[in-house]
């Protein structure tokens, strides 16, 4: 296979010819526009003009680029690799809904990297601040389990080379205590009087638990790390979602995925009304991908103890990222959601019992 000509840097580096080189096909103009955050990478719709029918290719694509800020770009490198890692050697074998990669490339130091990924228009991405209903809800903790049940218990997993996150040694758990101890402190510090008491309280407690509750329960597969609204895409008449942004490809208790997402994507009472319902619908799609011997009561405990997955996650993405109004009140969000689950499904007490 022939190398393409560079990797694109800037939406201008995505030209006619760099298409050309990827796709194989004549390609003459080609449009380019900014969609997406852009918080940890750049997003752009390219719509080609082809020489020719184009055949199976598409209309539309989304390419992702690394973040325009150097700042950011050199904190999420490892991120780069995890989601190339993805595309290139975990879509086609897990059952998770995810766009079709086109095209994956990334430099040594993984600087600088693009994915031609299909566009899912009319798909539309999820409000994190607004959250979701329960017809959204079933369709993501289906969609998850198809990552969980090929992956699961599976050995080969510990060691990927792509992993962003992993299951830890130790030292290393101690020391990601430590980091989500800090973490806590940093946002408690930052959002100020935004957290309520209860929601402060609650996040200083459980960072103070991230240790003990990493330990390894028996069971595990490859999690996504970040599953949350503003990472899957909604086909508007609801048949359908995509799961998008693997920079936080992991190994850890399946679960952990499941909680995260109902934790910061529901509204307290809707969530409150759905946790059976959605654990319940999550546990049978896990037996439809073949998992055995892991019974519904055990998915709900699992379910209860991956909970800290919503403060910890939020915590450690606010603390050392550059702040804006939308991130912020996001951030708020998740905690006020996540910390009131933790609470009400006695998370910290799960942790405690098990010494």
């Amino acid at each position: 296979m022939t190398k393409p000509i560079s990797i694109p840097r800037f939406a201008d580096d995505v030209t006619a010819a760099w298409l050309t080189d990827v796709l194989r096909a004549q390609v003459t103009a080609v449009d380019v526009v900014a969609v997406g955050t852009g918080q940890t990478g750049a997003t752009y719709r390219v719509s080609p003009t082809y020489a020719a029918d184009p055949a199976a290719l598409p209309e539309t694509f989304v390419v992702k680029l690394p973040a325009a800020d150097d700042t950011v770009r050199d904190r999420v490198v490892l991120g780069y690799r995890s989601e190339c890692a993805f595309y290139e050697k975990v879509a086609h074998r897990v059952r998770v809904p995810v766009p079709i990669c086109f095209h994956c490339e990334i430099s040594d130091d993984a600087m600088n990297y693009a994915l031609l990924l299909t566009d899912e228009a009319p798909a539309v991405q999820g409000d994190q601040i607004l959250g979701c209903d329960e017809a959204q809800a079933r369709l993501a903790v289906r969609a998850i389990a198809g990552l969980h049940g090929p992956t699961w218990n599976q050995d080969e997993w510990l060691s990927f080379p792509g992993l962003a996150m992993s299951m830890l040694d130790d030292a290393s758990k101690k020391g990601m205590g430590e980091v989500a101890v800090m973490s806590a402190d940093i946002t408690v510090d930052k959002l100020g009087a935004t957290l309520e008491p209860a929601d402060r309280d609650t996040l200083l407690e459980v960072m103070g638990l991230v240790t003990p509750w990493l330990a390894d329960l028996g069971r595990f597969s490859l999690i996504h790390g970040d599953y949350r609204l503003d990472n899957l895409l909604f086909h508007p008449d609801g048949s359908q979602v995509w799961v998008v942004d693997w920079q936080t490809l992991g190994v850890g208790l399946p679960a952990r995925d499941l909680a995260y997402f109902a934790a910061t994507s529901l509204e307290p009472r809707l969530r409150a009304r759905l946790d059976r319902t959605l654990v319940a619908e999550y546990h049978q799609a896990l037996l439809d991908q073949g998992v055995a011997g892991y019974d519904l009561e055990t998915c709900w405990h699992d379910y209860r103890y991956g909970m800290i997955q919503a403060p910890l996650i939020s915590a450690l993405g606010f603390a050392f990222a550059v702040g804006t109004d939308r991130g912020d009140d996001m951030v708020a969000t998740m905690l006020r959601r996540g910390c009131r689950a933790v609470r009400e499904l006695g998370t910290a007490e799960l942790v405690r019992a098990r010494g």
